[in-house]
């Protein structure tokens, strides 16, 4: 079985992150990895607030974090005054599902290709106000015409309050058509959440054009941005309805002050997210994203191959650019989460290999990236040593 080319590699990106060079690290989509110049610019930030804390966090703070706002608002093709700077998705999730104002007898829809902690989240919020929560099938090779269709025939007006969705998926790499779930939605009057975490830095200007009530994306996933950066952007009819689910000094602000100021957080990752997109832009941000994507199909048709999976067996995500990429197991490996995660414990220690283990639809599944600092050669490792761990039961 032939395996296309792999796509040349960027000149000097690997030298820009401080990875363990004995490790594969085939799991960016996780917690991404942040440059080194990137960490400099947020130690230079913590520097700064550790040598006065009390100017640092009085005089001028909540403008700088404004500004930094209004930049990574404006890469992501969001409202920077509708927006909002929070620490990850799974918090603009929870401030969102605290504010729509559910109730008993409401519902909250949700597919089953949605992160675990979202649903977990959601069946919180449903316990404490006694709304319900219902998850709605996609079979995992669904087109786009077959999602919107689904998502359809399962609104049910007047009752459900709130549709989540994945705009790229986590658990199945899949990319949603959120534009044209959000225009069936809004027909049924059903407000959309959406769910891209994975988004910012991967698919290009994610927030335009979709016309969600709600969307929420990492920057420190894909954008290069330290750990606990993320963006809530909000349509205008919702902002003076977001609560933050800590008030501090700024709650008589409003959006997105009230929201974004928590008193003695550290502000650092935020403020030192625009020198990640600095990185993507002198890498060049098409040309980033378009390796990273063909790297990941590469990676994808090395282990399909090594593994005996039919290129036709392979999942496809459905669009363009994205850089997530799904092998299925064999059968009876990693169908539980308990067994996935296990597994992915084992390649990380004996094949000293990054990778995520996945357990979706009672099938196990191996998830890998490609990132500017992977090289081929990690995947082919990969591949040839995977097999042999398998079968070691």
């Amino acid at each position: 079985m032939s395996v296309p080319n792999p796509p040349e590699p960027i000149p000097g990106a690997r030298l820009l992150f401080s990875l363990d060079p004995a490790v594969s690290h085939l799991n960016h989509g996780s917690f991404g990895a942040v440059p080194i110049g990137v960490q400099r610019a947020q130690q230079r930030l913590r520097d700064e607030m550790e040598a006065n804390p009390l100017r640092f966090f009085t005089q001028g703070l909540v403008d700088r974090i404004a500004h930094t706002r209004r930049h990574l608002a404006g890469f992501l093709g969001a409202d920077p005054d509708g927006s909002a700077l929070v620490g990850n998705t799974t918090t603009g999730v929870a401030v969102v599902l605290q504010s729509v104002g559910l109730k008993a007898g409401d519902e909250v829809l949700s597919t089953d290709h949605g992160y675990g902690a979202v649903s977990l989240a959601i069946q919180r919020e449903c316990r404490r106000t006694g709304a319900v929560s219902r998850v709605l099938p996609i079979p995992l090779a669904a087109t786009d015409e077959q999602i919107v269709q689904s998502i359809r025939a399962g609104l049910r007006p007047g009752r459900t309050r709130l549709l989540v969705v994945d705009q790229l998926t986590s658990a199945t790499a899949k990319l949603f058509p959120t534009a044209a779930i959000v225009g069936v939605a809004r027909e049924h009057g059903v407000p959309v959440l959406v769910d891209a975490a994975h988004a910012p830095g991967m698919l290009p200007t994610p927030v335009a054009g979709i016309g969600a009530d709600f969307w929420v994306g990492n920057l420190h996933k894909w954008a290069y941005a330290p750990r606990g950066t993320a963006l809530l952007a909000v349509a205008p009819q919702w902002r003076d309805r977001i609560e933050p689910l800590v008030v501090s000094w700024e709650q008589e602000s409003g959006f997105p002050a009230r929201l974004e100021w928590q008193a003695t957080l550290d502000y650092t990752p935020w403020l030192a997210a625009p020198a990640g997109l600095f990185t993507m832009r002198s890498l060049g941000v098409d040309r980033v994203r378009e390796h990273n994507a063909a790297l990941a199909a590469y990676g994808q048709r090395v282990v399909g191959d090594a593994l005996g999976v039919a290129p036709a067996d392979l999942p496809d995500p459905g669009g363009p650019g994205v850089a997530l990429r799904l092998i299925p197991l064999p059968a009876g490996t990693g169908t539980t989460i308990d067994a996935a995660r296990a597994l992915q414990a084992r390649i990380g220690e004996r094949l000293a290999a990054e990778v995520a283990v996945m357990s979706w639809s009672g099938r196990g599944w191996l998830r890998l990236t490609g990132q500017v600092y992977n090289a081929a050669d990690e995947y082919e490792r990969l591949g040839a040593r995977l097999p042999a761990l398998l079968a070691q039961r």
